[in-house]
């Protein structure tokens, strides 16, 4: 290819993804790529804009791909690096095949990786939750809902993602050797339509199923509408993942048992004030393992007013 062609398309390129316009076009971009569109990243963006706050020398973006599959993330990471940017924080769609693609883009730019770990790659660090350890909480809510056992079925958006995977293992290590079982997982594609199919069809298929667990974000609302709809809530235990509005409600007016909480906030700050050190040169936060651990929290009747009420002075900021 010709030089000039390439000089060329890089420059529209760069227009393209909002790193070449003229005031930002001295700073530095650090870029957050999530791993499909749910509001559960608006958490992340608040942090992310409190990092941006504290960095006025870089141009920081929280980025969505239009369809949450590996081949499409791939092509904005290969996007980002094209047009420059100085380091890349990513949730992988599906990190065992995705390895030798962002090892190719570690090479050319700071990597950090967070949600969906990348273990094998060649990233500098993971922030995020430990979701082994978020499974076992969410397994411990299981066996309190069902303390004369029952048959459960999970829902989560993508099977082949390590937090997906990992939850999962987390959930059967905690109810093993008890009456409570996990019977199948459905995976969606972070497909909102295909989410509720999936909760529709187990109520047909499954009508002694005891407990529905939503292990994204928005798999807990999905659960919490069929249910609604079908006048089984209450009826059948539903114990969740993360913050979203509807499972909060849910937990609650009593119809979810507790739902098991990141905390993307930290993702997003914690993440780009460590990725800006990386990239001048300081790696004194990164700890020998790569792995910094951001802790998740246990959301019952109990505590959710005060979870509420801080979730909404932080979104606001």
């Amino acid at each position: 290819m010709k030089r000039l062609w390439i000089a060329g398309a890089s420059a529209l390129l760069s227009m393209a993804l909002g790193l070449g316009s003229a005031g930002a076009a001295d700073k530095k971009v650090l870029a957050f790529v999530v791993n499909g569109a749910s509001d559960f990243w608006k958490i992340a963006e608040a942090g992310v804009k409190k990092a941006q706050g504290e960095l006025p020398n870089y141009n920081l973006q929280l980025k969505y791909p239009e369809q949450a599959a590996a081949a499409v993330q791939q092509r904005m990471l290969d996007d980002l690096v094209a047009a420059g940017a100085a380091g890349i924080m990513v949730s992988a769609v599906d990190p065992k095949n995705q390895t030798e693609h962002l090892n190719k883009i570690a090479a050319q730019t700071v990597l950090f990786t967070t949600d969906s770990d990348a273990p094998q790659s060649k990233r500098i660090a993971y922030i995020g939750s430990s979701n082994t350890e978020l499974g076992k909480d969410a397994g411990k809510l299981m066996l309190k809902a069902l303390p004369n056992g029952g048959k459960c079925v999970g829902f989560v958006g993508l099977l082949g993602a390590d937090n997906a995977r990992e939850r999962i293992e987390g959930v059967k290590e905690t109810i093993k050797g008890s009456e409570v079982e996990l019977v199948d997982v459905r995976g969606d594609e972070i497909d909102q339509t295909r989410a509720k199919r999936n909760v529709e069809d187990i109520l047909a298929a499954m009508p002694d199923v005891s407990c529905l667990v939503g292990f994204y974000s928005y798999n807990t609302p999905r659960i919490y509408e069929v249910l609604k709809e079908a006048g089984k809530l209450g009826k059948i235990k539903i114990i969740g993942f993360d913050e979203d509005p509807i499972t909060l409600g849910g937990v609650k007016d009593g119809a979810i048992e507790g739902t098991v909480v990141q905390q993307p906030f930290e993702w997003g700050y914690q993440g780009m004030k460590l990725m800006a050190k990386v990239v001048e040169g300081d790696k004194s936060g990164v700890p020998a393992n790569g792995i910094i651990i951001v802790p998740g929290k246990v959301i019952e009747k109990s505590n959710v007013d005060d979870f509420m009420a801080q979730m909404k002075q932080m979104l606001k900021k």
